[in-house]
């Protein structure tokens, strides 16, 4: 009897001892799995979170916790203001990324939000208060998207959606991407409200924020004089330009992209 208590008393003892030696390694790895940056992903125009997926498997692959925001795609302000309600959720600093018209949304939201440690703008725009996406895009030539959108479609209040017209999507939106792909992409495109590509944007985040620009020399909704124009403006760290990418080229080109994306999470 008092050979089992024994025994049993050295179990617990050396399952207490397991426990509490790896209390401090769980301490660590936690504090380590919270010391990466979470990257908040925010989708543009014609576009949806699914357009993020290559560069998200290889942050997670990584590492990092990722956030594919739903943008609404209605008006900069309320876009806005539901990127930055996510941004107020998450625990610890931010990598906020921006495709497109998701540049000027993120321009927007990180402004005033303390854990924003970096901007990556993607094929993106990066205005200047009172500037806009539809102003910024025929300042320079080169952007072939106005004669490839669809009939706009009329909304209840007043205003408008925009499609692109699906025939012509793979080659105006997703040249460089394998063509069965494009065209699923175009099926399930999200329209956006013309009088958000015409709305002035706010105070911009890149002024305050350091930013990161990565592009596609073969853009043809973004002028490629457009981007460099604001990328050079904002003042960007590091810009990647990608020779022949399209304007999603974060689905062509994810390893570049979240490449930078990293960078732009490791930088002091």
């Amino acid at each position: 009897m008092n050979t089992t208590k024994s025994l049993l008393s050295a179990a617990a003892a050396t399952l207490a001892f397991t426990l509490s030696a790896a209390a401090p390694m769980a301490s660590a790895a936690d504090a380590a799995g919270t010391a990466k940056p979470t990257v908040v992903l925010v989708h543009g125009a014609f576009a949806d979170s699914s357009s993020w997926d290559g560069v998200t498997a290889r942050l997670q692959a990584d590492g990092y916790r990722v956030v594919g925001v739903a943008n609404p795609l209605r008006s900069v302000k309320t876009d806005a203001a539901a990127v930055a309600s996510v941004l107020q959720s998450v625990q610890g600093p931010v990598v906020l990324v921006g495709h497109s018209y998701g540049g000027a949304v993120i321009t927007q939201a990180a402004t005033g939000q303390a854990n924003v440690k970096s901007l990556v703008y993607v094929a993106a725009f990066a205005p200047d208060a009172g500037e806009n996406a539809f102003e910024l895009t025929g300042r320079f030539p080169g952007s072939t998207l106005p004669p490839t959108l669809d009939k706009p479609v009329p909304l209840a209040d007043g205003g408008v959606d925009l499609y692109i017209q699906q025939d012509k999507f793979p080659q105006q939106f997703a040249a460089d991407v394998p063509h069965a792909k494009a065209v699923l992409m175009a099926a399930a495109q999200r329209p956006i409200t013309e009088g958000a590509l015409k709305e002035a944007s706010d105070t911009p985040a890149w002024k305050s924020i350091p930013s990161y620009f990565v592009y596609g020399k073969a853009d043809r909704n973004i002028p490629v004089q457009a981007l460099s124009f604001m990328a050079q403006r904002a003042q960007s760290r590091h810009t990647v330009v990608v020779d022949g990418a399209s304007h999603v080229v974060m689905v062509s080109h994810p390893k570049e992209v979240a490449a930078l994306i990293e960078e732009a999470a490791g930088a002091r």
